[in-house]
């Protein structure tokens, strides 16, 4: 073979052997916005059904409860379930211990988690306006069960099961929907026997994530023995507790705002805002997903120059704005589901969408710190956004109600894409250019894409 030839050979294999982990990866998301979509369309459609029985005052108590839990877990979690995904995907070998040091953990936090929500109920009522003390303490039972739920999912990213992962997912999210027809439609019981079915689904799903993991343990020859180990777990939760801060403090920027509003203008217009902040978070589904799926990918490839990311950050970037721009008029229709007393609803949703734009493209970028190490740099990123959220949400909400909410988070969701952006730029070196505008030819591979799709959905 001559020179010519082999290096046309060699080019040949590397584009193969490039472009197959592209398909896959694409596959991989395609599958799981899918699952995500068929989760969105579920909590959408249960929502629905929640305001047009029980009233706006109804979704805001069930709203008011599930980020309660929701809160109480991503404070509680310490960032072991992306510790969970960090140190398998590093090293397979890991399962076992790393398993076995979640369980141990989830099952004592939740525990700890779930009395601690208890007495806070006990203790301070107010904070939680009219929702009924007795739902939050139902509720508060989940807690350890979603918890090792929320670690197990997480360990099916760790070793590549993706479909499994989003299997489970959508089961675990499609009992949301199940149990409010069930409960409010079925058994017209209302929302005390609707969070009773959630807790007793959380508790099953546990139950059979913990019973899939020991069967791929079964499976794995080259491992070490399942028992818990404390110096891993040393690590592990020096990683997770770095990760713990950013994520903490964007759940509560993501999330406390509702209870904000809820505190100072009641739960009519915090379920109000509740429907215009699931808007934002089903607009920055795409983003999430890869996120989720490139975060494992960037951590095995020690993804040190940012390829893997710039590429990604390329192509939603791109996406993000075609969703943003979809959203703006579809925002109108909103009221139209819901009913007349969520008529401000578009209002709020347009304040969000810039911020969301940027959030969603952020938190795809911020993967290559996540996947590298994540310097402590990140999560004192968010601390800065969250003081910035908490300050702006407590001086305007009282007044302006559910629009200040949504103008403080577009706020901070600038101050942290800035922020990451700018750190991305002086660690790697890699230009905004590179870093966010779609290039020329993989315009054209996401147009071909595009009119396959749709070829196929023709035949």
């Amino acid at each position: 073979m001559n020179q010519e030839s082999a290096a046309l050979a060699r080019s040949s294999y590397d584009s193969t052997s490039v472009e197959a982990p592209r398909r896959r990866f694409r596959a991989h998301v395609a599958w799981t916005l899918a699952a995500r979509v068929l989760i969105l369309a579920g909590g959408l459609l249960a929502s629905i059904i929640v305001a047009r029985t029980i009233g706006a005052e109804g979704l805001g108590a069930l709203t008011v409860i599930n980020v309660t839990v929701a809160i109480a877990l991503q404070v509680g979690c310490a960032g072991l379930p992306s510790a969970n995904t960090y140190f398998i995907a590093r090293d397979k070998r890991e399962l076992a211990p790393v398993w076995a040091n979640a369980l141990l953990f989830g099952f004592i936090a939740g525990a700890v988690l779930a009395l601690a929500v208890a007495c806070l109920v006990f203790f301070r009522p107010a904070l939680f306006g009219s929702v009924p003390v007795r739902l939050i303490f139902i509720a508060s039972i989940s807690i350890p069960f979603q918890l090792v739920t929320l670690l197990g999912l997480n360990v099916f990213l760790g070793v590549d099961r993706i479909a499994q992962f989003n299997l489970l997912d959508a089961v675990s999210q499609s009992f949301i929907l199940i149990n409010t027809i069930v409960a409010l439609l079925i058994l017209a019981a209302g929302l005390p026997a609707l969070v009773a079915l959630n807790t007793a689904a959380s508790v099953l799903l546990s139950g059979v994530i913990v019973f899939l993991i020991a069967r791929i343990l079964r499976k794995e020859k080259k491992r070490r023995a399942f028992r818990p180990d404390l110096e891993l777990l040393k690590r592990m939760a020096r990683y997770g507790l770095k990760f713990h801060v950013a994520v903490v403090a964007s759940l509560l920027i993501f999330r406390a705002d509702l209870l904000i509003v809820n505190h100072f203008r009641g739960e009519a217009e915090a379920g109000s805002y509740s429907v215009a902040s699931q808007m934002a978070m089903l607009l920055v589904m795409l983003p999430g997903v890869i996120a989720t799926l490139i975060f494992p990918r960037v951590t095995a490839a020690r993804d040190i120059d940012g390829h893997l990311i710039t590429r990604a950050t390329r192509h939603t970037t791109f996406i993000m704005l075609i969703i943003c721009l979809v959203a703006a008029p579809a925002s109108f229709v909103l009221p139209l589901l819901y009913g007349p007393a969520f008529a401000d609803v578009p209002v709020q949703l347009l304040i969000l969408l810039p911020g969301v734009y940027l959030v969603g493209v952020e938190s795809v970028l911020v993967q290559y710190f996540s996947g590298t190490g994540l310097p402590v740099a990140i999560p004192l990123f968010w601390l800065l956004t969250l003081t910035m959220n908490v300050l702006l949400n407590l001086a305007f909400v009282p007044d302006y109600g559910a629009r200040a909410a949504a103008l403080a988070s577009t706020a901070s969701y600038t101050l942290i894409f800035l922020l990451v952006a700018s750190y991305f730029h002086t660690q790697t070196g890699n230009s905004l250019s590179k870093t966010f505008i779609l290039r020329r030819g993989e315009m054209r591979e996401l147009f071909t894409l595009f009119r396959k799709g749709a070829t196929r959905k023709a035949l």
